[in-house]
């Protein structure tokens, strides 16, 4: 018989803890075998879509972390307090798997990476387009050789708000809207709220994936921040490389959301070698390739995600299972390359002036 793997999901203030928890539940070796939120009412829903029981529901976290025993442990809390919950969790001496982005600013990435270190467990962070088929189908094409050398990435990413949904993608109504700006953490700066902490990380890190692992000169950032809000809703981001420049766009209030239907401007990378250019659009099932023998665009079906590449938890559970070391964007690695980014894009917009790339 297979192992059995017992996951636990720890606070739901981000909504992505439902799209984890959908995985774990359809991993067919995976038992969900505890939650935590200080607000139960947060855990109800996903609780009753997974079919977990109101004994596994806990709002003390070590509790549920001691009865619940988990190999591997899921957390979504606000960006400002990943590093403390990373602290808190990490003398368990379990595998992590932090939802994106990987910490406010790069002190807090380091705490939590040490923290997992002296524990002796892995940290993962995912990042939900690193599992997107069109992306992973451009990276395998630049793996390959199709577009020569990157030498740059555009990137825009975001969506109509972080309240627009809550869990697994559930629409909420103009009355949950109706003032919640001022109660969710989103919006709080104290907090990590705003765009560009929400959305940047996925262009700096997947751009730094599509690069190679490359690593920028200098950041140049504006953010726009709406009368009555502390934090923005917009941002544009230039980074440059020896090789060139790479521009890195996030928005709350896109025309409409990517997983419906693709807003204008789409959401998604466009790349650009020294051998030809790719596109590669959130949710589409194709990308699109220039060549200088070809350089009219062509149509590349994505390419058909198999087991276990297919989601974070799979992934991570295939890793823990054959003593795998983890990669790509999940990889800490990777990930402190793109919270490099970002720190100097916060800094850039703040200053507002061009500064080179924070160590």
């Amino acid at each position: 018989m297979p192992r059995r793997w017992r996951v636990a999901g720890i606070n739901f203030d981000h909504m992505h803890m439902g799209d984890n928890l959908r995985f774990a539940h359809e991993h067919p070796d995976v038992d969900v075998v505890g939650l935590y939120d200080e607000h139960p009412e947060r855990m109800s829903g996903a609780a009753q879509a997974f079919g977990v029981p109101d004994a596994l529901l806990h709002t003390d976290p070590d509790t549920c972390m001691r009865e619940s025993a988990p190999d591997l442990v899921i957390l979504c809390p606000s960006t400002g307090t990943h590093a403390d919950w990373v602290e808190r969790i990490a003398p368990y001496g379990k595998p992590v798997m932090m939802e994106k982005p990987f910490a406010a600013d790069l002190a807090g990435a380091d705490r939590m990476t040490a923290a997992m270190r002296a524990n002796g467990a892995p940290l993962a962070i995912n990042w939900p387009l690193a599992w997107y088929p069109p992306h992973v189908t451009a990276k395998r094409m630049i793996d390959e050789g199709a577009i020569g050398a990157v030498t740059h990435v555009n990137y825009y990413d975001g969506n109509r708000g972080p309240l627009h949904h809550v869990e697994d993608k559930r629409e909420t109504t103009a009355a949950f809207r109706t003032g919640e700006k001022a109660r969710s953490w989103f919006y709080s700066k104290a907090a990590g709220g705003g765009s560009l902490l929400d959305y940047l990380g996925y262009g700096a890190t997947l751009g730094t994936w599509f690069l190679g692992g490359a690593v920028p000169l200098e950041v140049t950032a504006v953010a726009h921040v709406p009368d009555g809000l502390e934090v923005d809703e917009h941002s544009i981001t230039v980074v440059r490389y020896a090789s060139g420049l790479c521009r890195l766009e996030t928005r709350w209030g896109t025309f409409s959301d990517p997983w419906t239907h693709q807003p204008q401007p789409k959401c998604g990378f466009e790349i650009v070698g020294t051998d030809g250019t790719l596109s590669c659009y959130d949710y589409e099932d194709v990308v699109r390739l220039q060549t200088r023998a070809h350089p009219e665009t062509r149509v590349v079906p994505v390419d058909t995600l198999v087991e276990p590449h297919q989601n974070p938890v799979q992934y991570l559970i295939d890793c823990l299972a054959n003593d795998r070391p983890i990669e790509g964007p999940l990889s800490p690695t990777m990930s402190r390359i793109g919270q490099q980014i970002v720190d100097s894009a916060v800094r850039s917009a703040s200053e507002r002036r061009t500064v080179p790339l924070l160590a």
